[in-house]
């Protein structure tokens, strides 16, 4: 049986401050809020870990949510979007979740709202690429 990717992750040129930048413009021009931009690199110095830059996009977009948490509240769990940011190897990389493998999203009776969003946040990360 074929193992299917739980993230949809790309490697661009852009360096990691642009590549944020680039994912909170693209969130926004898609109609998701950026709710908030944690700087894990920074947030580890403060408790003595060093580790590289590594940044977490919170994003939501209000009629998908409404949606999703009207048919099942667990799915809660896993909102808001999170897109990562990060350097690895020198490169810097793009990931998210895909909201269509996750069991959250599908043991729940959401139609095809998993579809939707991931093809949104997909289209994120490609535009902000």
């Amino acid at each position: 049986m074929e193992k299917i990717a739980s993230d949809y992750t790309v490697t661009t040129t852009k360096s990691l401050d642009e590549a944020t930048d680039a994912v909170v413009a693209k969130s926004k021009e898609n109609g998701f809020g950026v709710l908030a931009i944690h700087d894990v690199q920074a947030i580890l110095a403060k408790k003595g870990f060093t580790r590289d830059p590594y940044k977490i996009i919170e994003i939501c977009h209000p009629r998908y949510a409404h949606r999703a948490l009207n048919a099942d509240l667990k799915v809660g769990l896993m909102l808001p979007c999170k897109v990562n940011v990060y350097l690895k190897g020198g490169e810097t990389h793009i990931s998210a979740i895909r909201p269509r493998v996750l069991s959250f999203f599908t043991s729940a009776d959401l139609g095809t709202l998993p579809d939707e969003v991931e093809d949104l946040i997909k289209k994120i990360v490609d535009e902000a690429k």
